[in-house]
């Protein structure tokens, strides 16, 4: 609705804590900027995979009945957008089956370009689909290798899909991390304590006061168990090949992605900006939030002051009751609204991270101008 890409989902998980399902709560809930549809978790007490998932905000899901429905000392969490197959409860990730090597539970944060073409093979040597996720096929891969080991049948099914995944899966004894050759989405390794963590992002580690680790590697697949951690590189090495739009927008700015911190990147990418289309104006500002760092490097770099000629209000849901007469940019006012006083009679830029299909711009840029604006400059970081 608000013109931004969705692309993104948030993976989390921990081995070796008496306390695995709250930490992953809290992991998640540090991770819902990657995803505000839904979210889930499972858990393993070393016999059994338990699970609770729904649809909604992190915070509104576990309560602490729910959580303490997720015993054991291991656990996986998502928060999802629907990047492929629809928004309903059937494609809730983590998702959880049982098959000949016991119980396993998946997350996937990605995109597997060759899904469809993988779930027409599967069903044609009779395999059911529960969901229209692409991530599903790689369960049925699994399941349908014919090699001993669990590690075995994943590498395996894994060489068949084409795209992009970071990859979380439970048995009831191991957390398995993997990240697809090409690195395009983040992964990070962590320790609390004596349990390691694996996560989307390092925000995830500084909540429950993990120390950061390392980033997985691309093509990397961790295996954590009562042994410890073992890394292996099954797959075949291919061209790091990083979501830039990780820096630009999916990340939270207090992150380290690729090895970067975001907000330092963000900054860059406004000074940047400012010594490519120098311009003489009053005033720059931020479409908030996630402008602000590059509007701030922007305003460093031209020497103009900068302010928050623009308020962001943060309780908007993905829903609301819109009013029966019509009111015109109703969907953006709802979230943002101009300080006018900041912008009476000023030339301002205006700085945002990114243009999708530019409906909303227009919008924010009526809204300057009907604030009074003399005159309106439109940077993209």
């Amino acid at each position: 609705m608000f013109d931004k890409f969705h692309e993104e989902c948030g993976v989390f998980g921990v081995y070796g804590h008496p306390d695995a399902a709250n930490l992953t709560y809290l992991g998640l809930y540090s991770l819902q900027h990657r995803g505000q549809e839904s979210a889930g978790i499972v858990s393993t007490d070393g016999k059994k995979l338990h699970c609770q998932k729904e649809m909604g905000l992190v915070a509104d899901i576990f309560t602490e009945d729910r959580i303490n429905k997720l015993p054991g000392h291991a656990a996986i969490g998502h928060n999802r957008y629907s990047t492929t197959g629809d928004s309903i409860s059937i494609n809730i990730q983590p998702l959880l089956v049982n098959f000949a090597l016991g119980g396993l539970a998946l997350a996937h944060n990605g995109n597997i370009v060759n899904a469809g073409l993988l779930k027409a093979e599967l069903e044609a040597y009779g395999s059911i689909f529960q969901s229209t996720m692409d991530s599903e096929v790689v369960i049925h891969l699994i399941a349908q290798s014919r090699l001993a080991t669990l590690h075995e049948r994943i590498v395996d099914a894994l060489q068949h899909v084409q795209g992009s995944y970071s990859l979380l899966l439970l048995s009831e004894d191991q957390l398995i991390g993997i990240r697809d050759p090409h690195g395009f989405r983040p992964l990070v390794l962590g320790k609390v304590g004596e349990a390691y963590v694996l996560a989307s992002e390092t925000c995830a580690l500084d909540l429950i006061d993990a120390d950061y680790i390392r980033e997985i590697e691309p093509g990397e697949m961790v295996v954590i168990n009562g042994k410890g951690v073992a890394s292996s590189f099954p797959f075949k090495k291919a061209e790091p090949s990083h979501c830039v739009f990780e820096f630009i927008y999916f990340a939270r700015p207090d992150s380290v992605v690729f090895g970067q911190n975001v907000y330092s990147i963000r900054k860059e990418f406004g000074r940047q900006l400012a010594r490519e289309s120098k311009v003489a104006a009053d005033v720059v500002i931020p479409v908030p939030d996630s402008g602000v760092p590059a509007a701030l490097g922007y305003a460093e770099e031209a020497g103009i002051p900068f302010d928050l000629g623009i308020i962001r209000n943060h309780y908007v849901g993905r829903t609301f009751i819109e009013p029966r007469q019509n009111i015109r940019h109703f969907g953006v006012k709802v979230k943002l609204n101009p300080v006018k006083d900041a912008l009476k009679g000023k030339r301002v830029i205006v700085v945002d991270d990114s243009i999708v299909r530019g409906t909303t711009s227009k919008k924010i840029i009526k809204m300057i101008r009907n604030a009074a604006a003399s005159e309106v400059q439109k940077r993209v970081s």
